[in-house]
């Protein structure tokens, strides 16, 4: 098979480097490299992207071989339909390693048709490196060498007001950018780079924080053969991903004119306040998968699809959400409505394998950030406790006693949090261990035994839990509530 690069499949023409992108992994090519081949194709975008290798090891060298070309697998269900779609990705302009050429990316900030800084350098990539200094080549941290060359275009074009560039990190924490912002403020001050600099990255680059949604697996080595023998020619870098992509960022209509996503079909917002948005998915998506975990795999289930896909912890989950954490939520009903028909969707991707165990990370605090918020919100908004919420709260408790039915169970939490759990358990009276579990105000941010009714509730799930199993139990329970 022919080697994959543009002379290959006639792709020699490059575009304007009209985007410099922080990060060359599977998440950012199947996601901000399909956004950006969408503008480019429906829109007339002519967007190149610059991409930077943003640790001392990567795939730039890869991505050069292959003069930036990459196939894009997107596989998934709409509307209870399998489809599949492939796109080769050809908007990489270049790879840039600044540990290899540092005077390359430097080079970078003088590119007269640059307008866009994206980037996904991991949670932790948007953070304060107090050892960075200015003359290091490059710093080690993301936003230092950000600072290193928006100073560097600053001084090229005499801080042309101009050429000041639209700023979107795409790492998943919230308030990405003002995050990113302020930490390129504290390296202006600490590397004393002056006033006239900090004032044009404060008046003439704007910053936009995002969410991003999409599921990527990434290489798929597993099944490549069968990835490979779709195609005429050979790609070391196919990237897997879900049909589905959201990305939510914040703006107004200038960002609207410069990212012109409404000629697409794309679901990209650009919203005056993502964070609804970031609610939603943080109680429907994120909500669902953590609620499900200890409820399921004590039922029997090992993944996602499985939990699903099953009629009664199906029609549980189903009910957990469209009843429960959607009542809580304040946005357009039919929208939440629609936004968990596509969850439930992607649930059900049968190119997904998504382990139970590997969502039961640190389930505690994950409870209490992304499920808690809908149990609590509908205790108030109804004046009970949420039927299914609250059982899948007993489940997580139960859950972490540590072992079912002889086997162990794959609780990863602290070793704090999990002797906590071993020293609860070691009561046999269900409303002490509820009683015990729920007053543990650092875990839930609150004495949940204050909450009315729900220690009860959850002492008697967990009875049911025990004495019945979870089928049994969680209709005993029911009747009970």
């Amino acid at each position: 098979m022919k080697k994959l690069n543009r002379a290959n499949v006639g792709l020699e023409a490059k575009r304007p480097i009209k985007i410099v992108q922080f990060g060359e992994g599977n998440f950012l090519r199947a996601f901000i490299g399909y956004a950006i081949q969408e503008l480019n194709k429906e829109a007339d975008f002519n967007a190149g992207i610059a991409v930077v290798q943003p640790i001392d090891r990567g795939l730039v060298n890869m991505l050069n071989d292959q003069d930036g070309l990459y196939t894009l697998f997107m596989k998934g269900i709409k509307k209870g339909e399998e489809i599949q779609e492939v796109e080769l990705i050809d908007n990489i302009v270049k790879g840039v390693d600044p540990y290899a050429n540092f005077a390359e990316y430097l080079s970078l900030a003088k590119e007269e048709t640059l307008e866009f800084i994206i980037s996904n350098t991991t949670e932790a990539g948007i953070a304060y490196v107090e050892s960075d200094t200015a003359n290091m080549q490059p710093p080690s941290s993301f936003p230092a060498k950000l600072t290193v060359l928006l100073y560097e275009r600053f001084k090229h074009f005499n801080g042309d007001a101009g050429k000041g560039l639209t700023i979107i990190p795409c790492e998943l924490i919230n308030h990405n950018s003002e995050t990113l912002k302020e930490i390129i403020l504290k390296y202006v001050i600490d590397w004393n780079l002056g006033d006239d600099f900090k004032n044009w990255i404060l008046e003439h680059n704007a910053f936009h924080s995002t969410l991003v949604d999409r599921i990527v697996p990434g290489y798929p080595k597993d099944e490549i053969e069968a990835y490979n023998a779709q195609l005429d020619y050979s790609d070391n870098l196919i990237v897997a991903a879900e049909v589905f992509l959201l990305w939510v960022i914040e703006g107004g209509e200038d960002l609207k004119a410069k990212l012109p996503f409404h000629k697409t079909k794309l679901d990209v917002k650009i919203v005056d306040d993502m964070q609804p948005y970031r609610t939603r998915k943080v109680r429907i998506l994120n909500g669902a998968h953590t609620a499900m975990v200890p409820f399921s795999y004590l039922y029997g289930n090992r993944t996602v699809k499985q939990s699903v896909d099953n009629d009664f912890t199906g029609e549980f989950i189903n009910k957990a959400v469209f009843n429960e954490i959607i009542d809580t939520l304040e946005m357009d009903r039919d929208e939440l409505n629609s936004f968990a028909e596509e969850i439930f969707d992607r649930f059900r991707n049968p190119f997904i394998i998504h382990n139970l165990s590997s969502i039961a990370l640190n389930s505690i605090s994950k409870f209490t950030v992304r499920v808690l918020p809908s149990l609590l919100g509908y205790a108030e908004v109804h004046g009970k406790v949420p039927t299914n919420l609250t059982f899948a709260f007993a489940a997580l408790i139960r859950f972490y006693k540590g072992t079912w039915n002889g086997e162990e169970l794959p609780v990863q939490d602290s070793a704090e949090i999990v002797a906590k759990f071993a020293e609860i358990w070691k009561s046999n009276d269900y409303s002490e261990i509820a009683q015990q579990a729920l007053s543990v105000v650092e875990y839930w941010g609150t004495d949940l035994t204050q909450v009315e009714n729900l220690t009860d509730a959850v002492a008697l799930a967990l009875e049911e839990i025990e004495v019945n199993g979870i089928e049994v139990g969680y209709a005993n329970y029911s009747a009970k509530l």
